[in-house]
């Protein structure tokens, strides 16, 4: 007959590996990463280049910027969950509870009171007396499709100076009799060219940050 304790610690591990797999998805979900991502998507198509700077790159510059921001919020979890867990002060159950404290608090932050509202409606629940007793499946939700919004509000600013361009050198590509020469690869390069004079990166990562930090 297997010991109480082994099964315990069995049932720990597999649900432990059974969070892992999850961690990927929670990433992509309920942290900046995702609003970061959306904005150097757009900020890519806007600059006409598909494939520069490519996926994996733009993935990795997102996952460090991701990791400067929730920094602060993983050292308050592990200070007030994971540590006291760890040393045996306080069950999973507790853990989890008192961890999830600061995860709400900074979905609630970003959260809008509208997406907020409609996920309350979607799943059912009484209004509650304060956000802080909105559960977790609607504050991730709810928090997913703000971040969303305000991704594709930035996504549509960084377009506005690059597709005056477009439309300038098609008017004149056009007034020329130049009609076979696509207009997309005339104005890639004065594109590329402004952002590198204006010092886009610097001025898209630092606004970026700032509005999440």
């Amino acid at each position: 007959m297997t010991p109480p304790q082994t099964t315990g610690l069995a049932v720990e591990t597999a649900l432990f590996l059974a969070a892992l797999t999850l961690l990927p998805a929670a990433i992509m979900s309920v942290t900046p990463f995702l609003r970061i991502t959306l904005v150097l998507h757009f900020l890519r198509q806007a600059l006409g280049t598909q494939t520069v700077p490519s996926g994996q790159i733009l993935i990795g510059l997102s996952l460090f910027l991701t990791a400067i921001l929730m920094q602060p919020l993983g050292k308050q979890v592990y200070d007030q969950a994971w540590h006291p867990y760890s040393s045996g002060k306080m069950s999973a159950r507790e853990a989890v509870e008192l961890g999830s404290v600061p995860l709400r608090q900074h979905l609630l932050r970003f959260a809008r009171e509208k997406d907020l509202a409609l996920m309350v409606d979607l799943a059912h629940l009484p209004p509650p007396k304060t956000p802080s007793e909105l559960p977790l499946q609607v504050l991730a939700p709810a928090y997913m499709m703000s971040e969303m919004r305000a991704g594709f509000q930035i996504g549509a600013v960084l377009f506005l100076p690059f597709l005056v361009i477009d439309l300038l050198v098609a008017s004149v590509t056009l007034s020329v009799g130049m009609v076979q020469l696509p207009p997309a690869m005339v104005s890639a390069p004065f594109k590329i060219l402004l952002f590198v004079l204006a010092d886009g990166w610097n001025l898209v990562i630092g606004s970026l940050m700032k509005s999440l930090s």
